[in-house]
């Protein structure tokens, strides 16, 4: 049986193609967050209520609750070989009875997966595409604090999500990293890990070219 037989009609095509026409152009961005707590929390960057989901997550789909406009974005990052970093996900300005409510009512968050990811919306405001994956990261901890107020401003609560990538969390021993003597220990002649070291936090490797 040939290759292309066995691969059948899967595409290496990560992003559909026509999100990348789009984003060539002026277009509309949706970025959507889902919490797999139960029950489980569906967020979009926006106004509304829109279906969406994640492709091979949720393929039936399910509703993204809007959250709001986007006020910044914190840094994302994919560790090999690397430290835990932690990024904080929040929403500010919310009066202290509602924020009250939502940490009562707030599922157990600790160690679920947090999935972030994007597609291009049309003029509709409705998705192009099944939701493309693009970052996956671990819910640690929810913090709640109130900015100080003067004059007769009114009392704010910001509420929060610490979550983690890679899989050195407090609950969790580090895993073991294969080195070069984990690998000359069975091949020793192999020099295939010996720059692993260098694939860490911060560090860009020179890849080869191949001719």
């Amino acid at each position: 049986m040939a290759w292309q037989d066995l691969i059948g009609s899967y595409s290496v095509n990560y992003v559909p193609q026509l999100v990348l026409d789009a984003m060539a152009t002026s277009h509309i961005l949706g970025i959507f967050f889902r919490l797999e707590t139960d029950p489980g929390l569906h967020i979009w960057v926006g106004v509304n209520d829109i279906p969406a989901g994640f492709d091979s997550i949720d393929p039936e789909g399910t509703v993204y609750l809007g959250g709001g406009r986007l006020l910044n974005v914190p840094s994302l990052e994919v560790l090999v070989n690397g430290q835990s970093s932690s990024v904080e996900f929040g929403i500010a300005g919310i009066d202290p009875s509602t924020a009250q409510k939502v940490v009562d009512t707030m599922p157990d968050v600790r160690g679920k997966d947090l999935k972030i990811g994007f597609t291009t919306l049309d003029q509709y405001y409705q998705p192009m595409s099944s939701i493309v994956a693009l970052w996956t990261g671990t819910a640690s901890h929810p913090t709640e604090s109130s900015p100080p107020v003067t004059g007769g401003e009114n009392k704010k609560t910001n509420l929060s999500l610490a979550v983690v990538s890679g899989t050195n969390t407090r609950s969790r021993a580090s895993q073991v990293l294969w080195t070069p003597a984990h690998q000359k220990a069975f091949y020793p002649t192999d020099e295939f890990c010996s720059n692993i070291a260098r694939l860490g936090r911060g560090v860009a490797p020179a890849w080869p070219v191949y001719d």
